[in-house]
């Protein structure tokens, strides 16, 4: 079984901003893959079952918001048995990637991003990790925060529906799979 956790803050509020890309590829997926991510108060999160290359796989939405999202991995890494280093794939925004740069990493420090902070307190850091980039011209305008609860430019939202988004999922499936190599992925905006 594999997990893919994204992260990301649950409502309406947050559903487009830089901090939910996460969020993003995740309900992306669901929608291709026809399941429905479903309310699960024992894990913090909504979850939905499928099969993605032969292998069950779960896809989460921590209903935590995003600096808690730990909580809710621990409890499915628990319940589920898991293998944090083989089986468990989390999906983030990267504050240090320019948007259209993907990272993938079997481990890591959290780099200062606190729901990655989260995760790393409650299952340690060796997790295997999507590092999607949203880093543009507009942070070194506001704060951090104000940043990645910022919602994306028209243009910027046209990208992650071309490109951003879809490769997310090719690298999903390719983990799913057991051939996610760790790399970095630069996308034509």
């Amino acid at each position: 079984m594999k997990l893919i956790l994204a992260q990301g803050n649950p409502g309406k509020d947050y559903s487009t901003t830089r901090h939910n890309i996460g969020f993003m590829a995740v309900d992306t997926l669901a929608s291709k893959q026809g399941v429905t991510l479903s309310p699960k108060p024992k894990f913090h999160a909504d979850v939905a079952e499928l099969n993605i290359a032969g292998e069950k796989v779960l896809l989460v939405k921590p209903t935590t918001f995003y600096n808690e999202t730990g909580q809710s991995a621990r409890s499915l890494v628990d319940f589920y048995k898991l293998d944090t280093a083989s089986d468990v794939l989390v999906i983030h925004d990267d504050l240090a990637l320019p948007l259209g740069k993907i990272r993938i990493r079997e481990k890591g420090s959290d780099a200062g991003n606190n729901g990655i902070k989260s995760l790393n307190a409650h299952l340690g850091p060796n997790y295997n990790r999507i590092r999607i980039g949203i880093e543009n011209e507009l942070r070194g305008r506001m704060g951090d925060m104000n940043f990645v609860l910022g919602h994306f430019s028209k243009d910027e939202a046209a990208t992650l529906e071309k490109t951003i988004i879809p490769k997310t999922i090719e690298l999903i499936e390719l983990f799913c799979a057991g051939k996610l190599e760790t790399t970095s992925h630069s996308l034509e905006k």
